[in-house]
């Protein structure tokens, strides 16, 4: 089975250690047309985990997450929510871009189980040196890697969830610590609606849930 677990090093105090390690994983097939490993970034000391799904052309290019439009759209529904910027950490699923090439165009191919799960030792040392008080799953991807195949945004987006009860690896964190889950669409999501005057509007809503739970 393919997995990231020999390339994340066990005895990681920061998560520093975690970045610089990541470009020599070789967990899953992705790494090799991918122009770089993308790992998490943000306060050391966050209260709140955004975990989306993958990098996106853009971020496969810088090498940071959620830099190019959808994530612009998430800083500004950050803000409209209230959230607070300063204690926030953002990282994916997987770490590495999946794409199909249509000419010079580098197409979003979503990743399958099998990366998921791969990657997942990586989130895991995120959520264990990290230790917030809440996550927050961005889209359907992110929240089947955490909380099981069967979770669906679409019926359970904005809810306040206990880890325990809510997470398909309660292992993710240690036993004494309590944290809680919430998924809502992801921001890409939004600029691919219909209207996304309302679909901001969802977000942010959802958003402002997690505000609230931090008061």
């Amino acid at each position: 089975m393919q997995t990231a677990a020999p390339f994340v090093p066990s005895d990681a105090s920061t998560i520093a250690e975690l970045r610089d390690a990541a470009p020599a994983c070789r967990g899953c097939k992705l790494w090799e047309p991918a122009t770089q490993v993308v790992f998490g970034r943000g306060d050391e000391h966050a209260r709140v985990i955004f975990v989306g799904e993958q990098p996106g052309d853009v971020e496969d290019k810088q090498g940071l997450p959620f830099v190019g439009p959808a994530g612009h759209l998430l800083r500004r529904a950050v803000d409209d929510a209230g959230l607070p910027v300063t204690q926030l950490y953002i990282t994916n699923s997987v770490k590495h871009f999946r794409f199909e090439r249509r000419g010079a165009r580098r197409i979003h191919k979503t990743p399958d189980q099998q990366h998921i799960t791969a990657c997942h030792p990586w989130l895991t040392s995120e959520f264990a040196l990290l230790r917030p008080e809440l996550v927050v799953l961005l889209g359907a991807t992110a929240a089947k890697a955490v909380l099981g195949p069967s979770f669906r945004v679409t019926k359970s987006r904005g809810v306040l969830m206990p880890w325990p009860a809510s997470a398909q690896r309660p292992e993710d964190f240690p036993s004494d610590h309590e944290a809680r889950a919430l998924a809502t669409i992801h921001p890409s999501a939004v600029l691919r609606a219909d209207d996304r005057d309302a679909a901001y509007d969802g977000l942010v809503a959802d958003l402002r849930v997690a505000a609230t739970a931090l008061t």
